[in-house]
């Protein structure tokens, strides 16, 4: 049995199970090889920012219901397993915030509260709606002010070197609390964004600080608590210099045994052959996506952002990446809220003054892999004649075969799969085609 699933710019569908068989002769093939495996998927999942959960306690309780199951329901919605929280606030928070009181090294007066008003209920709302634990990654955006050298949790700054093994701790005993609460971290990433001094909450580290904190700090206390079985991520930044970021990190023997990988962001670049250099330079390290949005306020709408995230999962998964986490869930109808008005898009976006919804383009293509490839899989070999034609193929865990084709051109195709099968597919014009089959 052979499902096709289409998104298109065109005809107007939205991940529609279509028949989409041709009589023309194809135009080129796609060759697949399930015998030939690569890496093992992790999953799919958004960030559970404050704001994003914010947002959704403001619309109606019908809408909230809507928007959970479109992302996390197993059969209907997006499938996500995994999730992204951030320790103490980032941008899309609603201001800043730590856990901690001024100057208590202890961390005695630790108390993640704020995050059981909107976050911690959001996660649990999730989890039953997919009947399973969502799996998170964890990532601070900046220690507390009294922590860093500019006194201030925004405009970038270092941590101050005193406050080294206080902040370390300070991770493990977030993870303490939230596991707590009921929450099931699987991984850590030591700094978001450590090479950008943001006017929200940003901490730099160059490479040579980032392993040394690693080395010295926060890797030995991971693996000496009870947390030592949580994955840890450097760089949590964008594939620009990825290798060179990666490199110092990994080349070092001491820092190295306490990183499983590297998480990448999709700002800046699309120079998806980084992240395949960083999995040849260390084969035994994970790769995992942990941030990518479209920028600028919402886009309803728009087809081309769909494309986007569709050109970034190919690009990413076919150079050994293991996991997509996009940012927000959702965000309101400014594209917040944001405490210093780093406005951006999210697959669904949410009008708190209409209570209405928008899935946008973004949404369905990210369905196109989330739907279909399921935590396990492996992505396999595929090859085509057609370099106009982007492609990925994966095998789940029950054997069948998942096909992704991303066409971006003003062009439409016809192909078919590696010569054997009667079915000639049509391929329209700026679409997305998705083929679930058995193989052969």
């Amino acid at each position: 049995m052979i499902n096709v699933y289409v998104t298109s710019k065109y005809s107007k569908y939205r991940h529609e199970l279509i028949p989409v068989e041709s009589n023309n002769q194809p135009d080129f093939v796609i060759n697949v090889d399930k015998n030939i495996e690569f890496q093992k998927i992790l999953g799919f999942g958004g960030a559970f920012t404050e704001s994003a959960c914010f947002t959704l306690d403001k619309m109606s309780r019908k809408n909230q219901e809507t928007i959970l199951k479109a992302y996390f329901d197993q059969e209907k919605g997006l499938k996500y397993n995994l999730g992204r929280i951030h320790m103490n606030s980032s941008d899309f928070s609603l201001g800043n915030y730590t856990y901690v009181k001024d100057f208590d090294l202890e961390l005695k007066t630790f108390d993640i509260s704020r995050e059981l008003t909107h976050v911690v209920p959001t996660i649990k709302r999730a989890e039953t709606i997919a009947n399973r634990k969502i799996e998170l990654l964890v990532s601070p955006w900046s220690p507390p002010a009294w922590m860093k050298t500019n006194n201030n949790m925004n405009q970038g700054g270092k941590l101050k070197l005193e406050y080294s093994q206080v902040w370390a701790n300070y991770y493990i005993k977030f993870l303490d609390e939230i596991t707590k609460v009921g929450l099931k971290p699987f991984a850590l990433t030591v700094q978001n964004e450590p090479a950008a001094k943001q006017t929200w909450d940003s901490c730099l580290y160059t490479k040579e600080e980032e392993r040394d904190f690693v080395k010295d700090f926060l890797g030995p206390t991971l693996k000496n608590s009870k947390f030592k079985d949580i994955k840890l991520f450097i760089w949590d930044h964008n594939r620009d210099i990825v290798v060179e970021r990666a490199s110092a990190v990994l080349n070092d023997e001491e820092a190295a045994k306490y990183v499983d990988g590297t998480a990448i962001h999709w700002y800046v670049s699309e120079e998806f052959e980084n992240v395949g250099k960083v999995h040849e330079l260390f084969p035994d390290k994970q790769i995992i996506f942990s941030e990518g949005c479209i920028e600028g306020g919402p886009h309803p709408g728009i087809y081309e952002t769909g494309e986007r995230y569709a050109r970034n999962i190919i690009g990413d998964f076919s150079n050994w990446c293991e996991a997509f986490i996009d940012w927000n869930l959702t965000l309101d109808e400014l594209g917040g809220p944001n405490h210093v008005g780093n406005y951006c898009d999210a697959p669904i976006l949410s009008d708190t003054i209409k209570d209405e919804l928008i899935f946008n383009s973004s949404y369905y293509h990210i369905g196109h892999f989330s739907k279909h490839i399921n935590p396990g899989a492996y992505r396999i070999s595929s090859t085509s004649s057609n370099n106009e034609v982007k492609q990925i193929a994966f095998k789940n865990p029950d054997g069948s075969l998942v096909l992704v084709l991303l066409n971006e051109t003003e062009n439409d195709y016809n192909f078919n799969i590696n010569n054997k099968m009667n079915n000639t597919f049509k391929l329209e014009k700026r679409s997305i085609m998705t083929i679930v089959y058995k193989g052969e």
